[in-house]
């Protein structure tokens, strides 16, 4: 039997947000690329891609990683569609079944006003 791996048809790169010290006893926040994961974005429900279409508003996505994957809630994911849009999901949330075979990350994308 196969694992869920198979369906990992995206490449997504995960960017956190660091702490470091700035030199004078405070800290400065970077968003700092983290690593690479092999990811499967479901779609989002019918009313959500509805909603989508108006500009500013955001819709989630359940997307499925290895059970492995150094994914956390705070990070963002970042890749490109199918037909290649850029793409940013806000994770909100990792979970992974009984059996750790895979993570499911419940994540938002936001799309932004169309412009022309």
């Amino acid at each position: 039997m196969r694992g869920p791996g198979r369906h990992f048809n995206r490449s997504l790169t995960v960017w956190r947000e660091t702490a470091v010290d700035d030199g004078a006893g405070g800290q400065e926040v970077t968003v700092t690329q983290v690593g690479t994961v092999r990811a499967k974005v479901d779609q989002p429900s019918p009313t959500e891609r509805l909603m989508a279409q108006q500009g500013g508003s955001s819709h989630s996505h359940n997307v499925f990683l290895s059970a492995r994957a150094d994914v956390r809630r705070g990070d963002e994911l970042r890749g490109t569609d199918a037909v290649g849009n850029a793409q940013r999901f806000r994770v909100l949330s990792v979970v992974q079944p009984s059996a750790p075979v895979y993570s499911k990350a419940l994540v938002e994308l936001t799309q932004s006003q169309p412009t022309g």
